[in-house]
């Protein structure tokens, strides 16, 4: 397995991502998709012209030049997907808790017999397993000061 791996995947990673945030950054400046394309089609021919460079040191300082270029040229404001880290959206997700689905009306549980049957032999379950660790709760325990 290990042959099918170049020795220089981290470099490879790293060409790979410098192409993609150029691509990105492309985008950010340039809404009209053939004026995009074409200058995609210019950054992938800068990318090809070199392929094939085999000296590791001019290699890597050709990503890192590049690296540098893309620093410099970054669009003032970037592009940011509504639930990447930044986004408009990004932590909004709220996971609710199981308790919820108590609360469902029966007309709304009637459309999942089968999930709410099963649901409450598992909270009986819970309830057994509960008691049986720690015994059931007395009457004045109940009682809220």
């Amino acid at each position: 397995m290990s042959k099918l791996l170049p020795k220089n995947v981290e470099h490879v990673k790293r060409v790979c991502s410098l192409y993609k945030k150029a691509l990105r950054n492309l985008e950010c400046y340039y809404d009209e998709r053939t004026i995009f394309r074409y200058r995609a089609v210019l950054m992938r021919q800068r990318f090809e012209e070199n392929r094939n460079v085999k000296d590791e040191r001019q290699a890597r300082k050709l990503v890192e030049d590049g690296e540098k270029e893309l620093f410099e040229n970054q669009h003032y404001q970037p592009r940011q997907w509504p639930n990447s880290p930044g986004g408009v959206a990004f932590g909004r997700e709220v996971d609710l808790p199981d308790w919820v689905l108590d609360y469902w009306h029966p007309l709304e549980k009637a459309a999942y017999p089968e999930y709410f049957a099963r649901r409450e032999q598992r909270k009986k379950e819970w309830v057994e397993m509960w008691e049986k660790q720690y015994g059931k709760p007395k009457p004045e325990e109940w009682s809220h000061h």
